[in-house]
């Protein structure tokens, strides 16, 4: 093990130990969290012994935190997300999450009406959420043809026949997030 190893690994015994504490809890309530037994999670806030990948995970997300919190890794720098458009159908799609898996975000850019023909509506897994933020767009919904402007949002299942392109002989941007099937989007409210 090299110097920067032990270092990384010396300092997860006390940051355990802090959040463990911080939060109030005790050895028998993080070993119920993780399934980790209290003497392992002693030995590992002492720094007895090493961590393994299978034992942070789960004390990670026990403590809300992520794994590079966790260890104290390095800051790696540049955060900004590096972008790469891809052009479908004549739109423009910028994806703005990284993950596989679970709810994607993209930004949508649909190009003037004039160039799209005639609209054929699609069905695919999943669910959809969307918001215009510049522009005009005629979303086809089953039956129903919607008109929405900026600050407008709609939220369907994509099982429906649907079609969505710029209203006019202007651009559309919209926000779009793409969930699979059952998979919505859940807005936190406060109370009034």
């Amino acid at each position: 093990m090299d110097e920067v190893e032990h270092d990384v690994l010396a300092g997860v015994a006390g940051r355990l130990r802090e959040l463990r504490r911080s939060r109030g809890a005790k050895l028998t309530d993080v070993a119920q969290q993780t399934g980790l037994t209290p003497s392992t999670l002693s030995r590992l806030e002492t720094g007895k012994r090493r961590p393994t990948l299978e034992q942070l995970l789960p004390l990670a997300r026990a403590y809300g935190t992520t794994l590079d919190e966790l260890v104290g890794a390095r800051d790696t720098g540049d955060p900004r997300i590096h972008l790469r458009p891809v052009t479908y159908r004549g739109m423009t799609f910028v994806p703005l999450t990284r993950r596989a898996g679970g709810i994607q975000a993209f930004k949508v850019i649909y190009p003037p009406a004039s160039r799209w023909g005639e609209p054929v509506p699609r069905t695919h897994e999943g669910y959809e959420w969307l918001y215009v933020m510049n522009g005009y767009v005629t979303l086809l919904l089953g039956k129903r043809r919607l008109r929405l402007g900026p600050g407008e949002a709609a939220e369907f299942d994509t099982g429906v026949p649907h079609w969505i392109g710029s209203a006019d002989e202007n651009p559309a941007e919209l926000l779009t997030l793409i969930g699979i099937q059952g998979e919505r989007v859940h807005l936190a409210t406060s109370a009034p």
